[in-house]
């Protein structure tokens, strides 16, 4: 029977659809890149592999007779050794590099056309636990007002700009203006950035709705935008009203604690449509 490869980076998803799958009686593969640790840190057998031996990885799930991938987890990406390079990959760097180059995107679309050459189908972490993303409406007991219904209108209208130039999947609007936006560093650094600014500039408006959404034409299988506990929690330091995302198409981890934080902090969570 074949079996599906779980390829991890940090945080905590990876853990919840290893459990999901070994629930299920799935005995999934478990693989991480060197550096990345997550499943390593509490279970045994765990495939490491380095992208510069990426041919040796791609024929060792071949062997283990893989024919599906879920990829699940924060990466970014490592510094090659060409040291460390194998002659099957080498031949495969031209590709590698030319794809790093189009960003993100581009890099993720190269991994999952790499995976079906070997004959491997790559899985939607949604796919795996369809209770990671929220159907359209309001979770909780707080829900957006007028304002912050044209705060999040305006931030999606921006995730769509800048996902068109690669940039990012977050930002920030309070009262029309656009108070952060999510690059390279990620949700949290700029949530702490906005709070370490609202506490020196008491001329920004107050409130604002964090908006969440994947970029426009994003393979949905991988890579897509996540937010847990902790980003309910860094939105509330940063004097914000809610949080608004797009119904479907982020992963929510530990819901329940989510909301019980928003409840308790008197923040939306409204997955919009």
């Amino acid at each position: 029977m074949s079996r599906i490869a779980l390829i991890s980076g940090a945080g905590r998803l990876p853990q919840l659809l290893a459990d999901r799958l070994a629930a299920e009686g799935r005995a999934p593969v478990l693989a991480e890149m060197e550096g990345f640790q997550s499943l390593s840190r509490t279970r045994d057998g765990v495939e490491v592999f380095r992208l510069e031996r990426l041919v040796p990885f791609l024929d060792r799930l071949q062997d283990l007779d893989v024919r599906e991938a879920v990829f699940a987890g924060a990466v970014h990406r490592p510094r090659l050794d060409p040291a460390l390079i194998d002659p099957a990959t080498m031949q495969l760097l031209p590709r590698i590099m030319a794809a790093m180059q189009q960003g993100d995107d581009g890099t993720l679309r190269e991994v999952i056309a790499l995976m079906d050459e070997w004959g491997i189908t790559v899985r939607a972490a949604q796919d795996i636990c369809p209770d990671l993303v929220a159907d359209a409406g309001v979770l909780g007991t707080h829900a957006p007002r007028g304002a912050d219904k044209d705060d999040a209108a305006r931030g999606f209208a921006i995730l769509q700009a800048m996902g068109g130039a690669d940039v990012g999947q977050g930002c920030v609007v309070a009262r029309g203006q656009c108070l952060a936006l999510e690059a390279l560093p990620g949700t949290d650094a700029m949530l702490a950035h906005l709070a370490e600014l609202r506490a020196t500039r008491p001329d920004l408006p107050a409130g604002g709705v964090f908006c969440k959404a994947p970029k426009p034409g994003q393979d949905r299988r991988i890579d897509l935008p996540a937010l847990g506990p902790e980003t309910v929690t860094a939105a509330q330091a940063a004097g914000l009203r809610g949080l608004a995302f797009e119904a479907g198409a982020v992963l929510l981890i530990d819901r329940a604690e989510m909301v019980a934080r928003a409840d308790e902090a008197g923040l939306f969570l409204w997955a919009h449509a």
